[in-house]
């Protein structure tokens, strides 16, 4: 299996899912240069657990996961399937590595996910998963 890019990308606002202006066409530009992933791993500071887990939904959920925003992002989707067997190999490695971490069948995806991902492979024609950050985990550690 090829390594690929570790990237940090910024979510912003949820309203960056609407208005992406040149961050939006950046990501968007940069996501036909990547090689094709095999899958995406995201993880987003909107969920945070007792100790790590991975989403291991076949279809996961869109979550709008805000409030008071226009009513126009609360009707948009990002249909990805999801990566349930990166997943579990995402879990055996946090597991070998010492870190207490669990399976979850039943969470979807939230705005830090999903609105940058609709900039990066529009199409959501590549499986994603989530990893939550453990609420113990400090700057020092992550």
């Amino acid at each position: 299996m090829q390594a690929l890019p570790t990237l940090f990308v910024s979510h912003g606002a949820p309203t960056f899912a609407l208005e992406p202006g040149l961050a939006g066409a950046n990501l968007a530009a940069l996501g036909r240069r990547l090689p094709r992933p095999q899958a995406v791993l995201v993880v987003s500071p909107h969920w945070m657990t007792r100790q790590a887990q991975a989403t291991l939904s076949l279809r996961p959920e869109t979550i709008h996961d805000f409030g008071g925003f226009d009513p126009a992002l609360y009707t948009l989707q990002y249909p990805a399937e999801g990566a349930h067997l990166a997943a579990r190999r995402a879990l055996e490695l946090l597991q070998a590595a010492g870190l207490p971490a669990t399976p979850n069948a039943d969470r979807g995806l939230d705005h830090g996910a999903w609105v940058p991902l609709m900039h990066l492979y529009p199409e959501a024609d590549i499986p994603v998963f989530q990893v939550s950050l453990p609420e113990w985990l400090d700057a020092d550690g992550a």
